[in-house]
């Protein structure tokens, strides 16, 4: 796994995550206990912080990145980010799930609970209050998530943790 410091900064990962050989983890980040990351993943902490909370998973060809002065990328615990995802400067709340192709830009924030679906555009400066099923592009919320939706958050985030621990062995 290319893990590389940039200037005076150098990853921090905690010994209980999975990083896969093939993700990039480059500068200012933090990867907390429990967490996967897959292959393809480039997180590039050179233009601002990006820490990802405990339990979450960052799946196949997702970029976190920040804009230098503006913003910072920081991902709760137990949060499920999709496929092919781009978090750029955004702050997500614990037990969130992130839909493949979505694609986060400066600013935004998202509350514990929220569901983005799949392929949605979160302009800069959104915010999003807890439980918000968010959809679109540009994405709005559309309703509050469900109890089963939540039930589905938690079933991703621990299947996850589970792949990544049989993935250490």
């Amino acid at each position: 796994m290319p893990i590389e410091s940039f200037e005076a900064h150098t990853p921090r990962i905690h010994p209980d995550a999975f990083v896969h050989e093939g993700a990039w983890v480059i500068g200012d980040v933090e990867v907390a206990e429990e967490a996967t990351l897959w292959p393809g993943v480039v997180l590039r902490g050179d233009q601002g912080p990006i820490r990802i909370g405990a339990r979450t998973s960052i799946q196949d060809g997702t970029v976190g990145h920040a804009t230098l002065g503006e913003s910072e990328t920081h991902v709760g615990e137990e949060v499920t980010v999709g496929h092919r995802v781009t978090l750029h400067g955004c702050r997500v709340g614990p037990r969130c799930l992130v839909g493949m192709g979505s694609i986060l830009l400066d600013n935004v924030e998202l509350g514990e609970w929220c569901f983005v679906g799949a392929g949605t555009l979160l302009t800069p400066g959104k915010k999003f209050e807890p439980r918000s099923f968010i959809l679109g592009s540009p994405g709005r919320r559309v309703r509050e998530v469900t109890s089963k939706e939540m039930e589905w958050i938690v079933f991703s985030w621990k299947t996850y943790q589970d792949l990544g621990r049989r993935h250490r062995r």
